[in-house]
């Protein structure tokens, strides 16, 4: 049980993080690079913070999605490499200003990218080269590959740091003989295009999922994301939480039928025994979903479950406490072990990035044990 605190707080776990972080380091060779995503706030958790304990823990590269996530860790003194995964053609003169490293997914965006890089006279900045084997978001496709080795060929002053594929089913077992395809395809071209440069870029595949599911492919680096933040594919109990959403309790009321209904639209139904009804200051606005509500989930209160009662409000829900020791003040928890983001996500039919990037801005993030 946590101390009581003054609002709502994502509590972010340092030693929860580091220990989520050696878990997935084990599973790799030693001369095996790790990356960490970052990208959306540190998936929820809290960018900057998380990326000085994970820069501290030996992080190889960090990748973000935007330019201006990258920025922001720049500005905060991050030194690891950040890879900026859609990085946008008119976003190119910031990537070089930040030194930020662009994924280039096609040929107009490296045609572009040699543009600005020549007429800044800027030679072997990073580059990463996505390749399509399956995904079908960005990257080149094989028939592309050729044209892609001819625009390389002509360009000796580009510096390609690395070659990568996304996995689209390595979390699935359904979808292994697809992500073998992908793992082959891609061992395969990046072979093929490694033949033309002197300096043999890294490749990467694997993501949290594949990194558990499919360790005897990790090339040179493997991209850690989900998995960092507590989510494992193979055996949760491998993880802890890396953030547990906590809020305190405003107010406790004691209720009848008498007192007719709880929250708005009167779905809060009272029943004929008194219930003890416990508001909380967290709502829809700080990332409690309202299809939470109406007792569709449970939050800790104490050491118990407590389930929602009445519909989620946009700053507040309300929690049927009765039968439990609780006092204004007391701490209550959304998601962290019990309820976790899983059981959260499963309820909602979704998956646990959401849970996490739904908490909103004005949840302040804070950095224990």
């Amino acid at each position: 049980m946590s101390a009581n605190i003054p609002h709502a707080q994502l509590q972010v776990s340092k030693s929860g993080m580091v220990h989520n972080y050696n878990y997935f380091r084990s599973l790799l060779k030693k001369s095996t690079k790790l990356m960490i995503l970052i990208k959306a706030n540190s998936y929820g958790h809290g960018a900057i913070e998380f990326a000085r304990i994970m820069e501290e823990a030996g992080a190889d590269y960090f990748g973000v999605a935007t330019p201006d996530e990258g920025i922001e860790l720049k500005k905060n003194g991050i030194k690891v490499p950040i890879i900026v995964l859609d990085s946008g053609i008119e976003s190119y003169p910031d990537l070089l200003q930040y030194g930020l490293e662009p994924v280039i997914p096609n040929l107009e965006s490296f045609t572009r990218f040699r543009e600005i890089v020549r007429a800044q006279g800027i030679s072997k900045w990073p580059i990463h080269i996505n390749i399509d084997t399956g995904m079908h978001r960005l990257g080149f496709m094989e028939k592309e590959i050729p044209a892609l080795k001819d625009f390389l060929k002509e360009s000796p002053d580009m510096f390609i740091k690395s070659l990568f594929t996304h996995l689209a089913g390595a979390d699935d077992p359904q979808h292994n003989d697809f992500t073998f395809g992908q793992l082959t395809l891609f061992n395969r071209l990046s072979k093929d295009l490694m033949t033309i440069f002197r300096e043999k870029p890294l490749r990467h595949a694997l993501n949290t999922a594949g990194i558990e599911r499919f360790t005897h492919y990790q090339f040179d680096m493997v991209r850690l994301g989900i998995g960092i933040y507590g989510i494992s594919y193979v055996d949760q109990s491998k993880v802890v939480p890396a953030a547990y959403f906590r809020c305190p309790i405003l107010q406790i009321k004691e209720l009848t039928a008498s007192d007719g209904t709880v929250g708005y639209g009167r779905h809060g139904q009272l029943g004929p025994e008194p219930k003890k009804i416990a508001t909380i200051c967290v709502g829809y606005a700080d990332g409690v979903n309202r299809h939470l509500g109406r007792g569709n989930a449970s939050f800790e209160v104490n050491g118990k479950l407590a389930p929602t009662i009445g519909n989620i409000c946009m700053d507040m829900c309300m929690l049927d406490i009765t039968g439990i020791e609780a006092k204004v003040g007391d701490t209550v928890t959304i998601f962290g072990a019990k309820p976790s983001a899983i059981d959260l996500a499963e309820i909602l039919d979704t998956i646990p990035y959401e849970i996490f990037t739904s908490i909103s801005h004005r949840v302040r993030r804070v950095i224990i044990d």
